[in-house]
């Protein structure tokens, strides 16, 4: 028995749910952060005098750093110590933020957003990989995953709450500020986190394949982020686009001849696992599309203030609870995962389908509530479950890396997802107003018009995940992935 498995024994079951609590507050502050800053970004910009050109680098610089550097943040995890590269990540976050808080010009707040990306992608993969070595029991780690799982899922929208809240009545600098304390807090779980074991044999990182995979996935990024503003069609966007898909075909031809990977292939190769990985990267493609549209109608068409709009988002968080941390995680043991993942896709385009019906003049409770509970719940059994899986069955050395894997399907998912469908309601709202004479109340119909369209869309992406996911995954009862997890887990922890 590996010196890994021998302590996971003699962990203490108090002391494993004691750290979720730290690990889940890591988590939210993460998600957090996706969110709060949208709220605080207009005071910002009035602020700092930041033109509309530039406003958007303000939320491209954290998601480049973020979605590029995910892949070489699990595997330091891995190789320097998942306890280790966590409490890094958090004070290094904490740090970022503090700074661009404190920011004085557009260029402060920019490097202080692209440092909380850089240490938000050594944070979470350390934080969910400390997750899944801790729990390795089909019930507890069920459990365990429904709670990280709801908090992935409806994070986002607590931070458009606090957001408004720290917006309308202190200042859009404590949307920043207010990681450090939550960072502070979760540093307190250092004491109650699995220990790291360090194994004799370090290997070597795997520099081409980091050189493929980071520049790659900045191409990606890059490219669905001045898709918003450029169009696809742009020849800027198009070279970007093309030159992350050459750099990360690259990336999967040199990961399969290199001794030590970066990326293993056996993390990839699983059904089950890589079903997971697509259900995450497609599934917040509704996700974030909801965010985007349903902030934009509830204020602008609306004409909610920005607090009120985040309290109008608490019932997609009560979806996500319940789905999660009710239904998921006593299912989780009991049927296979697709049982839980294409239902919940389904659920979710439901939701986004209920969502193409608004008109200007559809009341909250007729229009985005039951859409809002749809999703939400769709999206609770989609997360719990795939963020079980997709660390589910590799060994305790595999654990950052296969963490920073689902983390970096997130991150392309919603990069992609949010400009197609801003472009799809873009465009849409530009064909509605063309060759009329524009008033506020048709502005308002164009709006609501090209929301409507990019939901038709987002319905059909969550839809086609239904039929992928469900064909990928195996139907393997839940005891054959757990015996297996125990074999594996057995690895030698590299700490």
């Amino acid at each position: 028995m590996s010196e890994f498995a021998q302590s996971a024994e003699k962990e203490n079951p108090r002391r494993r749910w004691i750290g979720l609590v730290f690990i889940c507050l890591a988590q939210l502050m993460i998600v957090l952060d996706i969110t709060i800053v949208n709220i605080a970004l207009p005071s910002a910009q009035r602020d700092l005098g930041v033109s509309n050109g530039d406003r958007q680098w303000i939320i491209t610089a954290y998601t480049l750093a973020f979605g590029s550097l995910l892949l070489l943040g699990g595997r330091i995890a891995d190789f320097t110590g998942r306890k280790r590269a966590f409490l890094i990540g958090l004070f290094g976050f904490a740090g970022a933020s503090a700074l661009g808080g404190a920011a004085v010009g557009f260029g402060m707040l920019l490097a202080a957003r692209a440092l909380q990306g850089a240490f938000a992608a050594v944070l979470a993969p350390a934080a969910l990989s400390l997750l899944s070595v801790s729990f390795t029991g089909r019930s507890e780690r069920a459990k365990a995953f429904g709670v990280f799982g709801a908090i992935a899922a409806g994070g986002g929208a607590v931070g458009l709450v606090l957001g408004g809240l720290l917006t309308e009545y202190l200042d859009w600098r404590w949307c920043l500020y207010v990681n450090v304390p939550i960072a502070v807090i979760a540093a307190a779980g250092w004491y109650v986190l699995p220990r790291d074991v360090r194994d004799g044999d370090r290997p070597r990182l795997d520099l081409p394949g980091v050189l493929f995979a980071v520049t790659g996935l900045v191409a990606l990024v890059y490219g669905c982020s001045e898709a918003e503003s450029d169009g696809w069609s742009s020849r800027r966007v198009l070279f970007l686009l093309t030159l992350g898909v050459v750099l990360l075909t690259a990336f999967a031809f040199v990961e399969r001849r290199v001794a030590k990977p970066l990326l293993p292939p056996r993390v990839v190769s699983d059904r089950t696992r890589a079903g997971a990985y697509l259900a995450v990267a497609l599934a917040v493609v509704g996700m974030f599309g909801m965010f985007l549209f349903l902030t934009y109608y509830l204020q602008a068409v609306k004409d909610y203030s920005a607090l009120l709009t985040g309290v109008a988002f608490l019932p997609l968080t009560a979806g996500v609870l319940v789905a999660a941390g009710g239904v998921a995680s006593r299912l989780l043991p009991r049927v296979a995962p697709r049982a839980l993942v294409v239902p919940g896709l389904l659920l979710a385009a439901c939701g986004t389908a209920w969502l193409t019906t608004l008109e200007t003049d559809t009341s909250y409770a007729a229009g985005v509530l039951p859409g809002e509970l749809l999703v939400g719940f769709g999206m609770g059994l989609v997360m719990a479950t795939s963020m079980n899986y997709a660390t589910h069955g590799v060994g305790a050395q595999d654990a950052g890396i296969a963490s920073a894997t689902v983390n970096t399907s997130q991150q392309i998912g919603a990069s992609i997802g949010t400009a197609l469908l801003n472009t799809v309601a873009t465009d849409a709202t530009k064909d509605y107003l063309s060759g009329r004479r524009p008033t506020p109340a048709l502005l308002k119909e164009g709006l609501t018009d090209g929301f409507a369209t990019a939901y038709v869309v987002a319905t059909a992406i969550l839809l086609g995940a239904a039929v992928l996911v469900g064909a990928l995954m195996n139907a393997r009862r839940p005891q054959r992935v757990a015996d297996r997890a125990e074999a594996t887990h057995a690895a030698p922890h590299l700490g």
